[in-house]
């Protein structure tokens, strides 16, 4: 058994923030960005795995880096629990379409989640993997890609000309203020 003490890693795998406060321990509010890593104590740990959705957080969101802890929290996990970006894309790259059906069909939500964001930036070529992430899980990386083509187009920004004369000044003088002229609109006088 792990001690109450012993300094868990723990890997937010979605793609958003995650957090959770657990009310036996003062309230302890912890956040996780998308993919950040941190220790986590084995007291807080089982602590989050006894309030609801405590352990649908540390199963389907969250990856524990110790199989012990693993096995005491979660019991029994499936394989694709333990997927890194590296090994889903090499799935989508190399893997078979079988393999890519059961971690479909057997994987966590976020690495499902990193199947989707890794199918579009890639972009995912396989035209039979890209009809069963669609049937599987609803989303369509055909879609995606072209949405994310569309706003690429749209994010080239033109730049905006100005034209400022400047207002002659004459060294011996005192600058006259503004070294530009400005035409001033008074609302009022329409």
């Amino acid at each position: 058994m792990i001690e109450n003490n012993s300094m868990i890693k723990v890997t937010n795998r979605d793609n958003g923030h995650v957090g959770y406060t657990i009310p036996d321990l003062n309230n302890l509010t912890r956040t996780f960005t998308a993919n950040e890593t941190k220790e986590i104590p084995m007291i807080e740990l089982r602590k989050l795995s006894y309030i609801p959705g405590g352990k649908a957080l540390l199963r389907d969101y969250l990856v524990l880096d110790n199989k012990e802890a693993i096995q005491e929290l979660l019991d029994q996990v499936e394989p694709e629990y333990y997927y890194t970006e590296k090994e889903v894309k090499n799935l989508l790259i190399n893997g078979s379409l079988d393999a890519l059906k059961d971690c479909l069909d057997y994987a966590p939500i976020g690495t499902i989640d990193l199947v989707k964001k890794l199918a579009v930036e890639l972009p995912l070529n396989d035209v039979a993997k890209r009809k069963a992430i669609l049937e599987m899980t609803g989303f369509s990386v055909d879609s995606a890609i072209m949405i994310n083509e569309e706003t690429k187009e749209e994010k080239v920004i033109k730049p905006i000309a100005r034209r400022v004369d400047a207002v002659k000044n004459d060294v011996t003088e005192k600058p006259a203020g503004r070294r530009t002229s400005i035409t001033i609109i008074n609302p009022d006088n329409k």
